[in-house]
């Protein structure tokens, strides 16, 4: 017989928090963080293009690629205790601009190894903010 795991699934609040490491990561131009919250198959969809870890990490090379964020309007889709789905609206600065902008964003997140790891995004602009 098979035994298995009970494990609890996350709250929104603790995913979240997550999430927000990323964004931290990106606002700080810390490449090392970044690289940690995320998974080595990481697959980014965004208006770009296909990326994956090393790619979204490469967006370090010169500096920090946001100023300033807030994350609302978030949504958590349990699949298991182990994969979580976060959807939410992203409004953020990029360095040296005043203009915020806007996209709405999935995570994926995955309890690997009890170590929580973002496998997917995918980001989709939002027109007209700002």
């Amino acid at each position: 017989m098979n035994m298995t795991e009970n494990k609890t699934a996350p709250t929104r609040d603790e995913i979240l928090e997550l999430e927000k490491q990323v964004w931290a990561a990106l606002v700080d131009g810390n490449a090392q963080a970044d690289r940690a919250l995320l998974s080595a198959d990481f697959l980014g969809v965004y208006p770009t293009g296909f990326a994956n870890r090393d790619d979204h990490v490469g967006q370090f090379a010169d500096a920090p690629t946001m100023a300033k964020f807030e994350l609302s309007d978030t949504k958590l889709r349990v699949l298991t205790p182990d994969i979580i789905l976060l959807s939410y609206r992203a409004d953020y600065l990029r360095p040296g601009t005043d203009k915020w902008e806007a996209m709405l964003i999935s995570s994926l997140w995955e309890r690997r190894h009890d170590v929580w790891v973002n496998s997917f995004s995918q980001d989709t602009p939002l027109e007209g903010v700002g």
